[in-house]
């Protein structure tokens, strides 16, 4: 089990290899679903859990990355912190050093490996952690500034809020980019939410790539079942991959959806997720 934060605490990533699949369907209602658990939306750029919660309040803690800030007076304008940036947020010019904040991704190496100590670290205000309070969900999430291209830095630091002895469940951003990669690493078990399209099966591929790298044991859920796709079934058979749980292609489900509703209200689906939940539990107490 994941023990980043200390004490015994279950994580459990809600992924999907592309966007409008129902990967924040999937983790409200399984959230509602598990007392005492918290929900977790990862998906900085634009997060949208708190839609779902009917929070009364919500606070917010500012959160910064390191940035380096040169000493012009020390500077020789050398390079060589030019040399060791991977992202580029920094320009030696023939009299000055410009660095660009935004780029920064804060890994501290133009410090390290500055010959003339003339590079020393500010704080750059990359976005918020907020809790929401007060909801029919407990809900904590990011909220990057805008301009900002760092989001990674981001859910670090999320996950650092992260509370031990809980059950936490991870709404991911969609897709296998790096901010995907951030969210699902560390997870106890990843649940990848697909739909019978072409476009579902060939990202579910891609996703199911990632968390295999990870190491992270994995299940599928299918989402939109009835739509004239691809078997989905049959591919998860022939790769050797637990079904968790579906979902019909259901009229009832978008329109309660579409208000910020539970579907897990209404009893039928009530009994999907509570399955869920105690399947993806039982795996991850093996």
């Amino acid at each position: 089990m994941a023990t980043d934060n200390g004490g015994d605490s279950i994580r459990i990533a809600v992924a999907s290899g592309k966007g409008g699949t129902g990967k924040t369907l999937i983790a409200t209602n399984l959230a509602a679903m598990t007392d005492g658990s918290l929900l977790v939306d990862l998906d900085v750029e634009e997060p949208n859990c708190h839609i779902f919660t009917n929070a009364t309040s919500e606070s917010e803690e500012p959160a910064h990355r390191p940035v380096p800030k040169v000493d012009d007076d020390l500077c020789t304008l050398c390079g060589r912190c030019a040399e060791v940036c991977e992202f580029h947020a920094i320009v030696v010019l023939p009299k000055r050093v410009m660095v660009f904040d935004e780029l920064c991704h804060g890994c501290g190496a133009c410090t390290m490996l500055c010959p003339d100590g003339a590079i020393e670290e500010k704080d750059h205000l990359m976005g918020a952690v907020i809790r929401a309070k007060g909801g029919i969900l407990n809900l904590l999430y990011g909220r990057l500034k805008v301009g900002e291209v760092s989001a990674p830095s981001l859910i670090r630091r999320v996950k650092k809020a992260l509370p031990p002895d809980t059950v936490t469940i991870i709404d991911c951003p969609p897709g296998t980019a790096c901010t995907a990669v951030e969210s699902i690493r560390g997870s106890d078990i990843c649940v990848l939410v697909t739909e019978p399209t072409p476009f579902g099966l060939h990202d579910l591929k891609l996703a199911l790539n990632v968390t295999r790298k990870l190491n992270i044991p994995t299940m599928v859920f299918v989402n939109k079942e009835g739509l004239p796709g691809p078997d989905i079934r049959k591919f998860c058979e022939s790769v050797d991959m637990p079904i968790a749980g579906t979902l019909p292609l259901d009229r009832r489900i978008a329109e309660i959806y579409s208000k910020g509703g539970l579907i897990s209200s209404l009893p039928e689906y009530a009994g999907v997720f509570s399955e869920l939940r105690d399947r993806i539990l039982k795996e991850v107490s093996r």
